[in-house]
C-alpha cells in the first residue's frame, strides 16, 4: 500500500509536513505534486496513481480542499471525502471505504494534517451493513 500525496501551490507547505510525518510512520509515500499545475491536474494525477493498486490511497492537499473533493467525485469508482477533522477522516474509510481524502491548507494547520492523515491511513473498511452504500457510490458517475 501507498499513500499518494498530491498539492498544487496552495498546499505544498502543509504536503511537506504530512509527507514527513507519513514517511516517519513508516508509509510508503508516492508525490506528484507540481506547482505549476491547478487542483483539477493535481487530483487527477493523485487519482490515477491510487488506482494502480487496490490498496493505495490518496490525499490532495491544496487551499481549501473543496475543489478537488469536487474533482474526485467526478471519477467512476472513486470513493473520495474532504476532511478538516480527525474522526472523519478515520470514519471515511470505516464506513464509505474511501480512498481519496482533500485537505484545504488553509483550514487546517500541522498538527491536525499529521492527526488526519494517520487516522485516514490507519483506518480500515467496515464493511458489512456499509457495503450497500459503498456500491452506490462505485456506480454512479
Amino acid at each position: 500500500m501507498s499513500i499518494v500525496l498530491g498539492a498544487n501551490k496552495e498546499g505544498l507547505r502543509l504536503k511537506e509536513v504530512v509527507k514527513q510525518f507519513l514517511t516517519e510512520e513508516n508509509f510508503d509515500v508516492i508525490d506528484v505534486s507540481d506547482e505549476t499545475k491547478d487542483f483539477v491536474d493535481i487530483t487527477l494525477a493523485v487519482a490515477s496513481e491510487v488506482n494502480k493498486k487496490d490498496g493505495n490511497l490518496g490525499i490532495v492537499i491544496d487551499a481549501y480542499g473543496a475543489g478537488p473533493f469536487m474533482v474526485a467525485t467526478k471519477i467512476k469508482g472513486m470513493v473520495a471525502a474532504e476532511v478538516s477533522d480527525e474522526r472523519s477522516a478515520y470514519m471515511t474509510r470505516g464506513h464509505n471505504n474511501s480512498r481519496m481524502i482533500t485537505i484545504g491548507a488553509e483550514i487546517v494547520g500541522d498538527e491536525l494534517a499529521k492527526n488526519i492523515a494517520k487516522g485516514f491511513a490507519n483506518g480500515k473498511y467496515d464493511g458489512g451493513r456499509h457495503q450497500i452504500r459503498v456500491d452506490m457510490l462505485n456506480k454512479m458517475c
